[in-house]
């Protein structure tokens, strides 16, 4: 074929390509791999709460094992549940497990328990095109669909035992065990587990657990079948299935699977790579073979997509070629999105090593179409930290990022459930960001007691080059603990920061020094007022009312609007040079600090 022929029919297939119905992202905005949030905005109102923090010293306990992943997220009988796979210490080395967690609220989560537990493979069993031989061997688990919510509303759990004979092989390869399935019912307690669909070379005879079709329950048996005559759902399992399954439609290996449905009823599926295509008829045919969604950065990570509580639409997943920041997209068609913004800037250190961890928010899922609805509107979804700790995050709908007015919060005035409505939170379990009472009024509470994370809270406020930033807090202590406070401009840049060290001293940051302010006591409260102007890069400071000090600022910029309260100092590790393996376990890893508190009374902002 002759060149301009070649050419010519690429252009033809491009035209063609471009000029069907695809998700892509039309907006100018990109992140920056070089900072843990990648000087994106923030989604105003995000609450980022972990879950479960993973440590080896709580032996005997659900907790102990380092190495967790892929959880997955539904909302029944009033109920969050949340379900991810575990192993001892790191990816594909057996025994896995599959976890369930519970919260009434998103916020408040109960200690994981076993819902699917540790499979013994038969002795003797010998995987297609390797040599190892099966003895004492346990399967590790993988789940690329959790939950199902049944047409007469009951929910199960779904998990698949997987088979790795060495660190190497690979348990999505349609040669493992099967699906399993179990009931969750409302009282808390579980059904038994019967295998959903086998693989290959496994029956009822020579697994522990029952085939559906022999369960006594009428009731499962039709959730089985109905999770088998659905497309859409049997397309997420095509990495775990055998490679010829009649069921799956599309059996090439895409992987990570998730769809919502547009307002023309329409099918939108996206895989990872932000790979996408639609579907006219529920997934049982699609358009076009699964490409990269044009404008969509994004490497072997999932994405996720939904239909948003305002009729809009959001994706969510990790702008860059690493598992770092976790942002989202807002789309009004569920095809055209149109803007980044921060979901969760943050990675605390890998405190185990393990074979395959990844550093970052990653691997993120929302609540799947039939699997429920919270209230209030809001956005949740899933994802792991390092593959070591789970997390989930409150998106408020609609999705803002912008702030039109100054603030005002005094947190004992505020309307009980909404004091933080505004505020950007980041609480790991053993430094919290919260409200609480203190002398009988309600504050803004910033704890931490571990040595390798800190408590955040942050506040957008319009952008400013001139401004009066007012707050009052109350410190705990004084000879341990850290609290940094920053004023930053969009991209999170700080040019000035305030600092209550561990020795009682307030200080400010100039340059490569610290210059001292003031001293402070435990258990008295601190009025500060800041008065700002990013054109001269000049600032005072002024504590308690008394003469204002006047400082530069450390670092140049336009304007401003964030003011961060953190306990503790900016992380810049990993980076995008960091290897991608940690193979090491950090000094101390399990230990815990002495708790510091401190109590924010109120914010308030102003235009100079």
């Amino acid at each position: 074929m002759k060149k301009p022929v070649m050419i010519w029919l690429l252009c033809v297939y491009m035209n063609n390509l471009f000029a069907q119905d695809t998700v892509r992202y039309t907006g100018s905005t990109l992140s920056n791999v070089d900072y843990h949030h990648g000087q994106l905005s923030p989604a105003i109102g995000v609450h980022n709460i972990q879950t479960m923090r993973a440590n080896r010293a709580d032996k005997n306990s659900t907790t102990s094992w380092t190495y967790n992943h892929a959880p997955m997220l539904a909302y029944w009988n009033n109920t969050f549940y949340l379900e991810y796979l575990s192993n001892p210490v790191g990816e594909h080395i057996p025994p896995g497990q599959t976890l369930l967690q519970t919260s009434k609220d998103g916020y408040n989560w109960d200690t994981p328990l076993v819902i699917f537990p540790p499979y013994k493979i038969p002795d003797g069993f010998v995987k297609e095109g390797r040599k190892d031989t099966a003895k004492d061997n346990y399967a590790v688990m993988h789940q690329r669909v959790g939950f199902y919510t049944s047409k007469n509303k009951k929910l199960y759990a779904l998990a698949y035992y997987g088979i790795a004979l060495g660190q190497k092989d690979d348990p999505n390869d349609g040669n493992g065990i099967g699906r399993v399935i179990r009931e969750i019912k409302a009282d808390g307690t579980f059904g038994p587990v019967y295998f959903l669909r086998y693989n290959h070379a496994f029956n009822e005879k020579n697994t522990t657990y029952p085939f559906y079709r022999s369960a006594g329950d009428k009731e499962i048996i039709a959730a089985c079948e109905e999770i088998l005559n659905t497309p859409l759902l049997m397309m997420q399992t095509v990495e775990e299935a055998d490679r010829n399954d009649p069921l799956i439609t599309l059996k090439k290996d895409f992987k990570a699977f998730n769809y919502y449905h547009l307002p023309n009823g329409n099918v939108a599926g996206l895989w990872k790579y932000a790979l996408t295509s639609i579907s006219k008829d529920e997934g049982k045919t699609w358009q076009y073979g699964p490409l990269r969604a044009p404008g969509f950065v994004n490497a072997n990570a999932k994405i996720w997509g939904q239909q948003t509580s305002d009729k809009k639409y959001a994706t969510v997943y990790n702008p860059s070629e690493f598992r770092w920041p976790l942002a989202l997209s807002v789309s009004n068609d569920g095809l055209n999105y149109k803007n980044l913004l921060l979901v969760n800037g943050e990675i605390t250190s890998m405190r185990y090593g393990g074979a395959y961890k990844s550093y970052g928010p990653q691997y993120v899922r929302g609540i799947q179409e039939m699997d429920g609805t919270p209230p209030g509107g809001n956005m949740w979804i899933s994802y792991s930290m390092n593959k070591e700790d789970m997390w989930v995050s409150r998106i408020p709908v609609p999705v803002l990022d912008k702030m039109y007015g100054h603030v005002n919060d005094v947190f004992s005035l505020s309307d009980k459930g909404k004091e933080l409505d505004s505020w950007n939170i980041y609480s790991p379990l053993w430094c919290q960001a919260g409200v609480e009472e203190f002398q009988k009024r309600k504050a803004l509470t910033l704890r931490d007691s571990d040595p390798f994370d800190y408590a955040k809270a942050e506040r957008v406020f319009p952008e400013s080059k001139k401004i009066s930033v007012q707050f009052s807090l109350t410190p705990q202590q004084s000879q341990h603990g850290l609290l940094q406070v920053e004023v930053t401009d969009a991209k999170g840049t700080p040019c000035l920061r305030l600092i209550l060290d561990s020795a009682g001293t307030i200080l400010t940051k100039q340059g490569y020094r610290n210059r001292a302010l003031a001293k402070y006591n435990a258990g008295e409260a601190l009025s500060i007022n800041i008065e700002l102007n990013t054109d001269t890069r000049f600032y005072t400071v002024s504590i308690n009312g008394g003469k204002p000090s006047s400082n530069i600022c450390f670092a140049p910029v336009s304007g401003v609007e964030r003011i961060v309260f953190r306990t503790g100092a900016t992380r810049r590790f990993p980076n995008a040079d960091t290897p991608t393996d940690q193979d090491y376990d950090l000094p101390d890893a399990d230990a815990r600090d002495k708790e510091a508190v401190y109590f924010i009374h109120y914010l308030k902002t102003r235009s100079l």
